[in-house]
């Protein structure tokens, strides 16, 4: 956590989850990771079959969280992802829900203090009502209005899932 890394870190790291078969967590939080990076640690991720829990909390991802979604379609491994304060917005959001509808090892997922407005909201609802696997959905501190409230509200009453959400 807070080493700096950057983007030529995780490039690194992503080339060593490719051939990776013990480490189970991985924590590059605060890191100045930015899509670039995130896109090579997605690669590495499409590949990995041991990481559990990967955490990256404040680095500045924005577009690279379509790279993460794309790997959370193939990788049946990971059941806990941290995307906390890292600007995804509408778009990075869109890609996990598509994720979601797939996906089905992932147990929780952070999306706190992303800039997710209703058009994410309203994505993610669709891949809940799916998604048969994911238990806890953080969303605090995003600028959800009532309709985004309203579409996750709905998913969750149709979703065979017991997710919990937090606004």
């Amino acid at each position: 956590e807070d080493n700096q890394i950057g983007d030529d870190g995780a490039k690194a790291l992503a080339e060593s989850l490719k051939v990776n078969s013990t480490l189970t967590k991985l924590n590059p939080e605060v890191n100045k990771i930015d899509a670039d990076g995130l896109k090579a640690l997605a690669e590495g991720l499409e590949v990995n079959n041991t990481l559990t829990l990967l955490h990256l909390e404040e680095n500045c991802i924005g577009e690279g969280a379509k790279a993460i979604g794309e790997a959370l379609k193939v990788n049946h491994t990971l059941t806990q992802l941290d995307l906390e304060r890292n600007h995804i917005g509408d778009e990075g959001t869109k890609a996990m829900a598509e994720a979601l509808k797939v996906n089905s090892s992932l147990t929780e997922l952070n999306l706190e203090d992303n800039q997710i407005g209703d058009d994410g909201a309203k994505a993610l609802a669709e891949g809940l009502k799916v998604n048969n696997t994911l238990a806890e959905l953080n969303l605090e501190n995003n600028p959800i209005g009532f309709d985004g409230e309203e579409a996750l509200t709905e998913a969750l009453k149709l979703s065979s899932s017991s997710t919990k959400v937090d606004f």
